[in-house]
């Protein structure tokens, strides 16, 4: 890592092009960033928080530049959004043309062909092997919502369950549905009603079987809500934000085949797994279930805001016409970088390169595991990885040591991010243009900053 003077930084391009490495000119702000969160400070809400202390101006392949012309290794594609890389080339270009056609129509009012195609796309790619339709909105939360909806319509139920652990957004339902309290749903109830949760299968901490932790989530469907009252399940295949929990084996079919038994719709949330991330193009793939309604956001627009519900026909359909939609969704710039970003996903090897960065980050995560006992768990599939850090004598999570490691990672130009319920876990979820020495050096950073905080 290059270590320079301060000078005056001319704002580089993003994308691929440029320089691929971890370069400190300043700590941590730089005068320049430091100057322009003050003005955050100022002008935007304090709600709206940030986890690095940085003002990018480029990013692309696996680095953020700031305006003091810092590099940081990517570690977090914006939460799962810049899945192909930051300012893709086909994506940037199919923006360019697209907002040199036009910009807005309002799909509700003059519809246009981007659209259909996404749509298209969206009921070609996703799993399940019968007719399927789509709708487009602007982010996850607003699909969600509108998964809901459409369930209670098709079904005529109301009573909608959630997991625990759960995240699915932060509009009145969907924190109704998310599990966590602070900072996503403390003081900003009261909630959306006939929002139940249910005992998510933890294999780390809850040493269950996928069919015994199905049993008990079905026995308690059955006799605290009653199918005949039952709407909807909705569950990420991996969760998110909970902290990447993957299901044990067994545990998601058992429940779609309960529901599809019980009239009940089955929704997965793959706003955060969707478009690659975890080696397959949906988690579901993985657990070898057919959700019939799917929905996704983040990484399926390259960095634009778009969102998708997509699933049964007979059960999109059951909204009447002007029920579904939204002044914004399926904007048609939003619609060109999907396209755009499809074509990567579905030609460019992103997938494979996902596994094979999964690759990298277990056998590295592993290695510091076998040295270190506070690593509790390794987990996940794909570029989708987390660690878990626990108390090694109780299995207690410490989530003091997860902050103070994912803070000396960012002060080294390395971004991290934390989740888990109990905010002890850090999740690993490079673009998937990052270079295999880029995410070593990344994780070379990861190590030195847990070594750091020996207890």
């Amino acid at each position: 890592m290059a270590l320079l003077d301060t000078a005056a930084v001319a704002v580089p391009l993003g994308g691929p092009d440029l320089p691929q490495e971890r370069r400190l000119v300043t700590e941590l702000p730089g005068p320049r960033s430091a100057e322009i969160l003050a003005r955050k400070a100022d002008a935007v809400a304090a709600g709206v928080g940030h986890t690095v202390p940085v003002a990018a101006v480029a990013a692309g392949g696996g680095v953020v530049v700031d305006a003091d012309g810092n590099s940081l290794i990517d570690l977090g594609s914006g939460i799962a959004v810049t899945t192909v890389g930051n300012a893709h080339p086909k994506i940037a270009a199919a923006v360019a043309a697209q907002a040199a056609q036009f910009t807005h129509t309002c799909f509700m009012i003059s519809p246009y062909e981007s659209y259909i195609e996404v749509a298209e796309a969206l009921n070609r790619l996703t799993p399940g092997d019968f007719a399927k339709k789509s709708a487009l909105f602007n982010s996850g939360a607003e699909a969600v919502e509108n998964a809901i909806k459409i369930a209670r319509k098709h079904t005529g139920r109301q009573a909608v369950v959630a997991f625990d652990h759960g995240y699915h957004g932060r509009t009145n339902l969907t924190m109704a549905l998310t599990a966590k309290s602070m900072p996503y749903k403390s003081g900003f109830g009261p909630f959306a009603p006939e929002v139940y949760r249910a005992p998510m299968s933890y294999p780390f901490r809850d040493g269950l079987e996928g069919g015994d932790a199905a049993a008990r989530v079905i026995l308690q469907l059955e006799k605290q809500i009653g199918a005949d009252n039952l709407a909807a399940v909705i569950i990420e295949p991996i969760q998110g934000e909970g902290g990447f929990i993957v299901p044990a084996e067994g545990f998601l079919p058992a429940i779609a085949d309960w529901c599809r038994a019980n009239g009940v719709v089955f929704i997965a949330d793959e706003v955060q797994t969707g478009f690659a991330r975890t080696g397959h193009m949906f988690a579901s793939e993985i657990f070898g279930i057919e959700p019939d309604l799917i929905t996704t956001a983040k990484g399926i627009a390259g960095g634009l805001p778009l969102a998708a519900v997509t699933g049964r026909s007979e059960i999109m359909d059951a909204s009447h016409a002007g029920g579904l939609g939204g002044t914004y969704g399926g904007n048609p710039i939003a619609c060109a970088a999907a396209l755009a970003a499809i074509d990567v996903f579905e030609n460019d090897g992103v997938i494979e390169r996902a596994r094979e960065i999964g690759e990298i980050l277990t056998t590295r995560l592993a290695a510091m595991q076998q040295q270190d006992a506070r690593i509790g768990d390794i987990r996940g599939h794909g570029a989708m990885i987390a660690a878990e850090f626990v108390n090694p004598e109780t299995n207690a999570p410490d989530a003091a040591l997860t902050a103070a490691v994912a803070k000396a990672c960012v002060a080294q130009g390395v971004i991290v991010l934390t989740c888990g319920t109990y905010g002890n876990v850090i999740r690993f979820l490079p673009p998937l243009s990052i270079g295999d020495d880029l995410l070593n050096e990344g994780l070379d950073v990861v190590a030195a900053a847990l070594a750091a905080n020996a207890a």
